[in-house]
């Protein structure tokens, strides 16, 4: 057993080795069966789920980063920042036109 594999890792792994053999032609599935010590039926069982999960494994899966998970409270929240953030540009807007007409008026008032 390797150091760093559980009996069970070594188990499936041996398996996994033995269906390979019997994918290759170097085994029947009764001596595949027979080296592992269980009936063909089984070691069928153990072959349909090993090249199931296989197929699973080589399957193309979605690229990129997993989405983001939700939050609608953050989501509420940030959607309410950036609004009182756009508010508060327009206000400052505002305050500079304001200005602008005051010292325009001023001006005038002067002539």
């Amino acid at each position: 057993m390797s150091p760093n594999k559980s009996p069970r890792e070594e188990l499936a792994r041996r398996r996994a080795e033995v269906i390979v053999q019997v994918q290759s032609g170097l085994l029947t599935a009764t001596e595949a069966a027979k080296r592992l010590g269980v009936s063909r039926k089984t070691y069928y069982q153990w072959e349909r789920r090993a090249l199931g999960g296989m197929i699973d494994a080589l399957a193309d899966k979605e690229g990129g980063r997993p989405s983001k998970s939700r939050d609608p409270q953050k989501e509420d929240l940030q959607k309410r920042l950036e609004d009182l953030e756009e508010r508060e540009k327009i206000r400052q807007q505002v305050d500079r036109i304001r200005k602008a007409v005051d010292e325009a008026e001023t001006s005038a008032q002067k002539k």
